[in-house]
């Protein structure tokens, strides 16, 4: 069997972290969704940046939203909410079937400009969910101290969210309490939390990449805490993700859940991000593997799946035990990991704002060149 197809036998969804207007056309995602069993699909600024700037794909749209006065934000704008729109209505038929539930659903993010906005984030938030008007999209709000609120309003209001830009255990717990008070807002008001869904997206391979040359260097210098220091070399991600997916069992369970339940709410499933590898030391199906478990979902870029099309393993390892207490070893190795994935959330706001200001200027500029073509120009 296609190991894609494989890994929903242990209860974890596979997503694609990509789009892009020709795979929807093409029928690419169409057979992804067919012969490697993809289940959903997120996008985010970096993606629609690659995608929109990096094709020709929307040359003809860019022209005549030009030419009927939109900015280059609003051009964005109604370019992703199109390929969302189109994205969801081939990934219905996935959520129109109550066996899957949680599944179906395609990612739009509110614009990274507003990661300290809750208000703006919220308003941005019920915007693309009434534009794409489908029942199957989720709005992603990333999870900033600003964000949260933006959360608990948002799913108070029905919309579907899905948190990004998690790094940390700490943050995590934050995240999947925004969403019981939101769901618990909603139901005080009188309204269905049926078919009302979350995911919490927690980033993987970035903690890594931050942490693993401060470990390195403490390994070198060798000793007692030299050997610590080494064990826990590549280890910290996947031991973050195993403890929020503990916590996740905490909370997902008891009294306040149960009433919840009862009122027809669906758990808010932990979804592994970012799980391409970046370290060309490990394997690079490590973010995969290591975290196949029930409940949970995995979006993976497109090279990602391809290798784990041919080589991968699927076997239920979430509930494996971590070898060492790696979170709580840091601290003897001098390693703050709140402070360090305090970092993360900064830099992956500037991973996200720095390709989407790319993006508008991309955009402007063809905008302009539109208006230059136009007959009223001439």
């Amino acid at each position: 069997m296609n190991p894609l197809v494989a890994i929903h036998g242990f209860g974890q969804s596979i997503w694609l972290d990509y789009i892009r207007r020709n795979i929807l056309q093409n029928g690419e995602l169409q057979r992804l969704l067919t012969e490697d069993g993809v289940r959903g699909v997120t996008s985010n600024p970096a993606i629609f940046e690659k995608a929109i700037a990096g094709s020709d794909d929307y040359a003809d749209d860019i022209r005549r939203f030009a030419q009927e006065g939109l900015s280059a934000e609003e051009i964005y704008a109604r370019l992703a909410v199109a390929d969302v729109q189109a994205a969801c209505d081939l990934l219905r038929p996935l959520y129109d079937h109550p066996e899957n539930g949680g599944d179906g659903y395609v990612s739009l993010e509110v614009s990274p400009n507003l990661i300290h906005d809750t208000e703006g984030t919220v308003a941005e938030g019920l915007h693309f969910w009434q534009a794409v008007n489908r029942p199957n999209v989720m709005i992603k709000v990333p999870a900033t101290r600003a964000g949260l609120p933006a959360i608990r309003q948002l799913i108070a209001a029905g919309v579907n969210v899905n948190v990004t830009l998690i790094f940390s255990v700490e943050r995590y717990r934050l995240v999947a309490e925004a969403y019981l008070a939101g769901l618990e807002d909603r139901v005080k008001a009188g309204g269905s939390i049926e078919r009302l869904d979350s995911v919490a997206s927690f980033f993987l391979s970035r903690i890594d990449v931050l942490i693993d040359p401060q470990l390195e260097k403490l390994a070198a210098a060798g000793g007692e805490q030299g050997q610590l220091a080494e064990s826990l070399v590549g280890q910290v991600a996947i031991a973050s993700a195993k403890q929020a997916y503990t916590v996740y069992q905490e909370l997902f369970a008891g009294p306040r859940w149960e009433a919840l339940r009862a009122q027809g709410a669906q758990p808010q499933r932990l979804l592994w991000a970012s799980t391409g590898n970046k370290n060309p030391k490990y394997d690079n199906l490590k973010y995969v593997e290591a975290l196949i478990g029930p409940n949970t979902v995995n979006t993976i870029p497109v090279e990602t799946l391809d290798l784990y099309r041919t080589g991968g393993q699927p076997a239920d390892r979430l509930a494996e035990p971590v070898a060492v207490d790696v979170l709580g070893s840091l601290p003897q190795l001098g390693l703050n990991l709140e402070a360090l994935t305090d970092q993360l959330e900064q830099e992956g706001e500037q991973k996200f704002t720095e390709p989407f200001g790319k993006l508008l200027a991309v955009l402007e500029q063809k905008r302009q060149e539109a208006l230059a073509e136009s007959p009223a120009a001439n």
